[in-house]
């Protein structure tokens, strides 16, 4: 995962009506502010102060130049005066890549006692800003808008969200989701359309037989293997069962899988892979704790061919980098089971085998037992509970005339007993506003079954994501109701269908 590379240009607007001093004012002050930003290490990537604009051509060469830049990952422009914004018409008409306008000043307070109309000219973000929104309103241009003062914590968390996810959006550009097989037979939410997925969102899914991941299998030296279940037994708790052999001997099989793919995502620049159970010729086990293991790397993962989902996981990977901490992460999650007792509604996730241990609440354990889908050998998986906290999960649908992703805000909670006859990863969960209301709407906006898990991200994130990228957000939280939700859905569908 190579993020270091991302930068964000910091464009200040002025005009040249106001003499050289105030110019020079505001170059000092917007240098002071770039400066202060990327000391306060808060922000994920660094900000790099750019010329103050003054005349359309200055403008429009800016954003072209943006475009052009593969570091650029984006902007954030200030009007530390004002800036006529027909100046800005045709720059902003060009420009594709993702939008900030903080709403700031460089003084935090009004100095009664001193301000004069030169303070005031040079100081009218207020009224500066305010003309830079209208023409970006009156352009319709997908953008985030932060107010606050520059200094201050939540501001700067604000910034920093936003660029996690402008970082993400060009992470998107060159996403690759190595495909091994096709979509699971007849199902319907893990299919959709690659061609408009990478026109939307940049995502590439080549195809690849598993055959070809077989030939790289058979490239691997039984030295790697060992030595990779050296670091197996360092890092987890090996379940070794009353067979000691055939338990050591599955787990390397694995290890096998393991060191396969990460030579065959390296050489096809893959960042993220979908495996499908109905396709396993020349495969002893299905991919469990390998896939397990390229996700705490920073891989996505989809089950089943589910791309789309394979696709997210890597985005919320790119959003978080950098804030992982023990039980802080991502994962790739499934609805299983509902506990329908009253006061005390919960939903179930897991997978057969492929959830992150980036959540796990403790030191996973590897366990080797049957599974009951795939006709293969039994597989080694990573075995835990996830972390007790709130999150969010989320899936991106495909709704033929647009993609939707649909967000259900969540408290994941220990669960009631042990589950000693359930060998997986699992994870137990409050949905928000309630279990029935949550699922309805879920079920109303067509959600699918396969999501991202997310304790580090938020909701709005996630719309600011939909935002760069041009989709819809359908959000469940504690505040949902079904009759307005349903009806979010008719604006949403009368919205989008339009933007077509």
């Amino acid at each position: 995962m190579n993020l270091k590379k991302y930068e964000f240009w910091f464009l200040t607007g002025s005009q040249d009506l106001y003499g050289e001093e105030t110019l020079v004012q505001v170059k000092k002050d917007a240098q002071e502010i770039v400066e202060k930003l990327n000391a306060s290490g808060t922000l994920p990537c660094k900000l790099v102060w750019q010329e103050t604009l003054l005349t359309p051509n200055a403008i429009r060469d800016m954003l072209e130049r943006a475009n052009t830049n593969n570091t650029c990952a984006g902007v954030i422009c200030w009007m530390h005066t004002f800036s006529p914004a027909k100046m800005w018409i045709t720059g902003l008409n060009a420009y594709k890549k993702p939008l900030l306008q903080l709403n700031t000043q460089f003084n935090e307070r009004i100095p009664y006692d001193t301000m004069d109309m030169d303070f005031m000219n040079l100081n009218q973000s207020a009224h500066g800003d305010r003309e830079f929104g209208f023409i970006t309103s009156r352009m319709d241009l997908p953008r985030k808008v932060i107010v606050g003062h520059w200094s201050h914590p939540e501001t700067q968390k604000r910034i920093a969200d936003w660029m996690r996810v402008a970082r993400a959006v060009a992470d998107g550009k060159l996403l690759r989701v190595i495909r091994f097989g096709d979509n699971m037979r007849e199902v319907a939410v893990t299919d959709g359309d690659k061609v408009e997925a990478m026109i939307k969102f940049g995502w590439s899914v080549p195809y690849y037989g598993i055959g070809d991941l077989v030939a790289y299998m058979n490239e691997v030296s039984q030295a790697d293997i060992d030595a990779l279940y050296d670091e197996y037994n360092q890092k987890y708790e090996i379940v070794l069962g009353n067979d000691k052999d055939f338990t050591i001997s599955h787990i390397k099989e694995q290890a096998k899988i393991e060191i396969a793919l990460r030579r065959f995502l390296k050489d096809k620049d893959g960042n993220a892979l979908c495996t499908n159970f109905q396709d396993l010729h020349g495969m002893k086990q299905l991919p469990g704790l390998a896939i397990q293991r390229l996700l705490a790397d920073g891989y996505g993962f989809g089950a089943e061919g589910d791309w789309k989902t394979s696709a997210l996981v890597r985005t919320f990977k790119v959003m978080t980098h950098g804030l992982i901490t023990k039980g802080k992460g991502n994962a790739f999650m499934e609805d299983y089971t509902y506990n329908l007792e009253p006061g005390k509604e919960a939903n179930m996730g897991s997978h057969m085998l492929e959830v992150d241990p980036e959540i796990a609440v403790s030191k996973p354990k590897i366990e080797v037992h049957p599974l009951g889908i795939g006709d293969r050998e039994d597989p080694a998986r990573l075995v835990f509970n996830a972390i007790e906290g709130k999150g969010l999960v989320a899936a991106v649908v495909d709704m033929g005339s647009r993609f939707r992703c649909v967000v259900n805000e969540i408290e994941v909670i220990p669960p009631e007993a042990p589950l000693p006859k359930l060998p997986v990863a699992r994870m137990l969960w409050k949905p928000f506003p309630s279990l029935s209301t949550s699922a309805e709407a879920w079920i109303l906006a067509g959600g699918g079954h396969h999501t991202a898990f997310s304790n580090i991200i938020t909701s709005d994130m996630l719309r600011d994501w939909c935002e760069m990228v041009g989709i819809e957000c359908d959000v469940i939280d504690a505040s949902t109701n079904i009759p307005q939700f349903r009806n979010e859905l008719r604006w949403n569908a009368a919205y989008w269908n339009n933007k077509r």
